[in-house]
């Protein structure tokens, strides 16, 4: 807490006020959620074959899990007008940011890539199948091996989509609260 402390010190002595760099780091934040869960997912799943979505996909999420929690960190260090510790001082606040750490946290390290080795993996599965196939009548039904892949990419991808939602819903909930408290004078 004291090295935190004395960061958020540096970083106000430094730039002045935080409230420019929060706002920044904020809204960089839920727009890169938003982007990435409601427009860059769903358009490329529509437009690319499947391979090259499974390609793009294995290499965007780890950058945007990391992404994410970095500018989770940032936004958090730069809540004026002390940093951390004002955030810490209001329930309201620290909690979705506690919230969407950990969902971020999650996604980075146990989801995100269970769920990428999971994709890879069924991939594999349906060049063997294929390649077993050969020469004889193909069958629409995945083998065995496939249903079992599939099983595990569909949990770890949900629960990956679900903590994603979760953090957005959490950033949401703390903007909602950061646009309570700005005053606008109208002249």
């Amino acid at each position: 807490m004291l090295v935190v402390g004395t960061l958020t010190s540096l970083v106000s002595s430094i730039f002045g006020s935080l409230a420019p760099y929060h706002l920044l780091f904020y809204s960089t934040l839920l727009g890169t959620e938003l982007f990435q869960t409601f427009v860059n997912t769903k358009v490329c799943f529509i437009a690319l074959p499947r391979s090259a979505f499974t390609t793009l996909q294995k290499r965007i999420f780890p950058i945007y899990f990391w992404t994410q929690t970095t500018l989770l960190v940032l936004s958090a260090i730069t809540v004026p007008p002390y940093g951390v510790s004002s955030l810490i001082r209001h329930k309201g606040d620290w909690i979705p940011y506690a919230v969407a750490t950990g969902t971020a946290l999650l996604n980075l390290g146990v989801y995100g890539p269970r769920t990428q080795r999971a994709m890879v993996d069924c991939v594999h599965q349906e060049t063997r199948d294929k390649l077993r196939e050969q020469g004889t009548r193909v069958s629409n039904e995945p083998s065995p091996d496939m249903k079992r892949l599939r099983k595990v990419f569909s949990r770890t991808h949900a629960m990956s989509i679900h903590l994603n939602l979760v953090s957005i819903g959490a950033m949401v909930f703390y903007g909602w609260r950061l646009a309570s408290k700005l005053t606008v004078d109208a002249e």
